[in-house]
C-alpha cells in the first residue's frame, strides 16, 4: 500500500481517493474483454498522469478504484481524465458500446482515506466481486 509520503518541490502530501463510478443508465456492460480492457486503459491512465492505482475492482455495472493523487490534481479533474479517456477507447475498441448514449455518468461517488485506513478501503473492493 502507497500509505507513504510523497514529495514534490514544495509540498508533502499523502492524498488517496476511493472513487466508484457507473455506466450510463447502470447497464451491465462491463464484463469479459471490455473489463479486461478497462482494467488496462485505467492503468495506462494512471501510468501517464502519474497516480497510483491502489485498488481496482470493475463489477459488471460499476467501477471502485482507490487511487493515490498528487494536490495539484483536483478530484473532479481525475474523474473527468479517466471517464473521458475510458470511454473514448473503449467505445472505439468495442463498437456494441456505442449504442449507449454515452458510457459513462457524469456522477460519481469519492471519498478521501482520512476516515479509515487505506488497507480498511482495498479489503473493502477486494470484497466486491464475492459480494451477493
Amino acid at each position: 500500500m502507497a500509505d507513504q509520503y510523497k514529495h514534490a518541490n514544495t509540498t508533502v502530501y499523502l492524498l488517496n481517493y476511493h472513487f466508484v463510478f457507473i455506466p450510463k443508465r447502470r447497464r451491465k456492460v462491463l464484463v469479459g474483454p471490455v473489463e479486461t480492457r478497462l482494467k488496462e486503459v485505467l492503468a495506462e491512465k494512471c501510468a501517464e498522469m502519474k497516480w497510483d492505482i491502489l485498488a481496482l475492482e470493475v463489477m459488471p455495472d460499476h467501477v471502485h478504484l482507490s487511487l493515490a493523487a498528487d494536490p495539484a490534481t483536483a478530484p473532479n479533474q481525475v474523474m473527468h481524465s479517466l471517464k473521458g479517456y475510458t470511454s473514448r477507447i473503449l467505445r472505439q475498441e468495442f463498437p456494441h458500446l456505442n449504442t449507449l448514449p454515452a458510457l459513462w455518468t457524469r456522477s460519481y461517488f469519492v471519498s478521501t482515506a482520512g476516515a479509515v485506513s487505506g488497507a480498511t478501503i482495498q479489503k473493502y473492493i477486494a470484497a466486491q466481486k464475492t459480494r451477493d
